[in-house]
């Protein structure tokens, strides 16, 4: 069978030892401190990236903030800007229609003073013709 010889195990066991300990220090040790390092970047990179992500939906909620204030304030704007243009229509028909009605009352008294210089000539041409008919009739 197999014998247990106490000089040799001892001797294995040292080497064993030592070469694990040699093993630590050469590989294990920055092989660990490498996983470590590596580790920390990840998470780095990570919270960098949570970060980046929380400025981006800030930035963009202040955006549509910002968008949203300018379109109420655009429309405001075109609010007063119609009013005001209403009532400048308003104010240019009425002097329109102002003036409209200034030009048809002289039109109206010049028609007027028109037809009457007519009916002075044509009373005057009916005298002129009623004495050639009774002439006329009184010849005939």
């Amino acid at each position: 069978m197999l014998e247990l010889q106490i000089k040799w195990f001892l001797i294995l066991l040292a080497n064993f030892l030592g070469l694990l300990f040699l093993l630590n220090i050469i590989l294990f040790k920055p092989l660990l401190k490498l996983f470590k390092e590596r580790e920390d970047n990840v998470n780095g990179a990570l919270g960098a990236a949570k970060d980046m992500t929380q400025r981006k939906d800030e930035t963009i909620a202040k955006l549509n903030k910002d968008l949203a204030d300018a379109r109420n304030k655009a429309k405001e704007t075109f609010e007063v800007l119609k009013a005001e243009g209403a009532d400048t229509q308003k104010e240019v028909f009425s002097k329109a229609e102002a003036e409209a009605a200034v030009i048809l009352q002289k039109a109206r008294q010049e028609l007027k003073a028109e037809a009457e210089k007519a009916r002075q000539a044509l009373k005057a041409d009916v005298d002129k013709f009623s004495d050639e008919i009774v002439r006329k009739l009184v010849k005939a």
